[in-house]
């Protein structure tokens, strides 16, 4: 059974590699391997489908490949022409709240609000997100689902 515990430490790892990515923003080379990296770390696209539908998205709304992964979280793709690079804002800080966790065997689910502060004039943006978690075969967690969307805005 996936512990709770576990799912938090995917979640710190994801917002500790979306910080790291935005500091080498000025280093291409640098920035687009720690990408490759993490995406292979924290995303199970070496496992089988993944379901990526990110925040800022319209045109091309689901990232169901590696590569359109690292085009939104680093831009430069001209494939995804509308990505400017979500990890490069860059951010300081990442900050999860749940709202609840499905545990199970050999996955979970965690749905919530997550909050990112902008580096430099601190303003807050808050997010909501569905992750699901897959058990890789190492026994770490591995995003399969990855849902990001902006607040609705009621209009008056």
């Amino acid at each position: 059974m996936i512990a709770k515990d576990e799912v938090l430490q995917a979640q710190q790892k994801w917002a500790e590699a979306l910080i790291e990515i935005g500091k080498l923003k000025d280093n291409r080379k640098a920035c687009e391997e720690r990408t490759k990296e993490k995406i292979d770390e924290l995303y199970a696209y070496d496992l089988g489908t993944v379901l990526f539908k990110p925040t800022r998205a319209t045109d091309t709304q689901f990232r169901g490949t590696k590569e359109g992964a690292l085009s939104y979280f680093i831009g430069g793709n001209s494939k995804f022409s509308e990505d400017t690079g979500f990890a490069i804002q860059p951010w300081s800080d990442v900050r999860f709240e749940n709202t609840g966790i499905i545990l199970n065997e050999t996955t979970a689910i965690a749905m919530g609000n997550y909050f990112f502060t902008e580096k430099g004039s601190g303003a807050l943006k808050k997010v909501e997100y569905t992750f699901g978690y897959i058990k890789s075969p190492d026994g770490s967690l591995k995003i399969n689902l990855h849902h990001s969307s902006v607040p609705f805005t009621p209009s008056m």
